[in-house]
């Protein structure tokens, strides 16, 4: 199913299941000098920040296990950094998007 997916084509494939669920996209790859947003989305007048991870070896945990603290410290900066800019005043939540060869978890207010 997902067979050498990475990179682009993870996030590309993350999008096309997030919209599947009734999400809504709204960018990609928004960069900061001090973090990165891989994919924000709308479901209904909620911002989801979302972040996608693929490992292709389960070892370590996989891609669930791959989101540190340090990472999930620079997405809530650039998602308010992006959220100020855009003089956006909503509810915000971020999402965690785990991908190996064979599977899609979706982790809903991750962190």
């Amino acid at each position: 199913m997902l067979k050498g997916c990475h990179g682009q084509a993870s996030e590309q494939t993350a999008i096309i299941y997030l919209q599947q669920q009734g999400l809504h996209l709204v960018a990609r790859n928004v960069r900061f000098k001090f973090g990165e947003i891989d994919i924000i989305m709308k479901e209904g007048t909620v911002w989801v920040f979302v972040e996608v991870k693929y490992r292709s070896d389960l070892h370590f945990g996989g891609a669930m296990n791959a989101l540190s603290q340090r990472q999930q410290h620079r997405i809530k900066r650039a998602a308010s950094h992006y959220l100020q800019l855009n003089q956006i005043d909503a509810t915000c939540r971020f999402d965690f998007i785990a991908m190996d060869p064979n599977n899609i978890q979706w982790i809903r207010d991750a962190f």
